[in-house]
Order: structure tokens, then C-alpha cells, then sequence
């Protein structure tokens, strides 16, 4: 059986990509990470999610958030809300975390040369996203590259391969694929600045997108969010 590392945050998309990595008949270990973040409802929709598609393992490691400053993700900084899709797409917002991605992947792909496992999955996607750079194409391409030149495993010529299957994918597209694949999307958590009880706020960036999202895929958003959303 094929060994594949799925980074799971507990979100829509690296739920999705989970389900992916699984219906191609990889054997996937989920990990993901405590970085400090303003919340732990991901990590908990994390735990559920990984157990929800059958996970081999699922870890979680903890980083010292002395490493991710300047975040409204991270630090006492204001989470943008009610932006309008105009603002959403330009620039990159402050809940963009330093280099996340990039430390991640190398978490990930030092897990896959102990695991052995050849394949890492990410649910970086390019088309509805909030301009983080790490989230391109090209960042990924040149990360595998990487690990194949700085692997003891890429220089025996066993290649580590980086899939990014949401990659070109809006999220309607996403949402769909995951109807498909039976992800349980109650289980998932998105939003950058929820209510104690979990409750999503639906109006930071990532609720906007979500939510967005459902409605062009034509399905309704299972989650529970602050206020009603089933409004025009």
C-alpha cells in the first residue's frame, strides 16, 4: 500500500484532500500542528476529521508561536471582517502566518522519510484563496524539488512527490468533491475568529470564502455560524 502525509488543519480543504489521498488508495497519516494559534477548535474538528476518514495516525505537533509573529492569526492583532470579494483578492491579508506553509511541509516531509512514506498531500489552493504566497503553484513545485535535492531519501532515489490536488480548484469545486467523496463537513472548522462555543463568525475572510463557496456549489453549509446565514 502507498504511505502518503496529509497535513489536516481542520478546515474544508485539507479535509477534502484528506478524502482525496484516501480514495486513491493511500494509507494516510494526518498531522497537524499547535502553533499558537488564537483558537483550538481546528485541532478538536483536526482529531475528528482524521478519525471521521480512517486515518493510520493522526499527530499533532506543538511550535513554539515565538516563531509566528505578526499574525492576527497568531498575536493581538485584528482579524479583517466584511471585506468585499474586491478586497479579499488583493494583497495579502494579516492572517497571513510567516513562512507557515514552508515549516509545515518540512514537518511533513521529515514524518515521510521516517514513516517511509513517498507522497505528502496539502490543501494549498490557488483560485479562492486570500493571497497567502505559499499557497502558489510555484511553491509547491519548488518544494518538492527540495526535498528531493535535501532527502536522504531523494538522493537514493526514492522521490518524495508534494500533491496539491485542490491547487487549481475554486471552492465550489472543492465543496463538491468533497460531497462526492462523503467528507462529513459538519465536522470542519474555517473560520479565523470564532465564538467561544465554536461557532463560526461568518465574516472574517475565510467564512466570506466558505460560505461563497456553498453558495455557488449549490449546497448548504452545515456548520453553525453566529448569526443566520440563509439570507440572500
Amino acid at each position: 500500500m502507498k504511505h502518503a502525509v496529509v497535513l489536516l488543519s481542520g478546515g474544508l480543504d485539507s479535509a477534502t484532500t484528506l478524502a482525496i489521498a484516501r480514495s486513491q488508495d493511500y494509507e494516510t497519516y494526518a498531522l497537524s500542528f499547535d502553533y499558537g494559534q488564537r483558537h483550538q477548535h481546528e485541532l478538536e474538528a483536526a482529531r475528528k476529521i482524521a478519525k471521521s476518514l480512517g486515518s493510520k495516525e493522526h499527530r499533532i505537533v506543538k511550535i513554539d508561536n515565538q516563531i509566528f509573529g505578526g499574525s492576527a492569526l497568531t498575536n493581538d492583532v485584528h482579524v479583517p471582517k466584511s471585506r468585499s470579494e474586491e478586497e479579499i483578492g488583493t494583497g495579502i491579508p494579516a492572517t497571513y502566518v510567516p513562512a507557515r506553509n514552508t515549516v509545515f511541509l518540512a514537518h511533513a516531509l521529515a514524518w515521510a522519510e521516517t514513516i517511509p512514506a513517498g507522497h505528502i498531500f496539502i490543501g494549498a489552493n490557488a483560485i479562492d484563496y486570500s493571497g497567502y504566497p505559499d499557497c502558489r503553484p510555484e511553491f509547491i513545485a519548488l518544494f518538492e524539488t527540495l526535498a528531493n535535492i535535501g532527502t536522504k531519501a531523494g538522493v537514493e532515489g526514492a522521490r518524495i512527490q508534494i500533491h496539491a490536488p485542490l491547487i487549481k480548484l475554486s471552492k465550489a469545486e472543492i465543496i463538491r468533491k468533497a460531497v462526492e467523496l462523503q467528507v462529513d463537513l459538519t465536522l470542519t472548522h474555517s473560520c479565523y475568529d470564532p465564538l467561544p462555543d465554536g461557532r463560526a463568525c461568518g465574516e472574517c475572510d475565510s467564512c466570506k470564502l466558505r460560505l461563497k463557496g456553498f453558495r455557488e456549489a449549490g449546497f448548504p453549509d452545515p456548520i453553525k455560524y453566529a448569526r443566520d446565514q440563509s439570507g440572500p
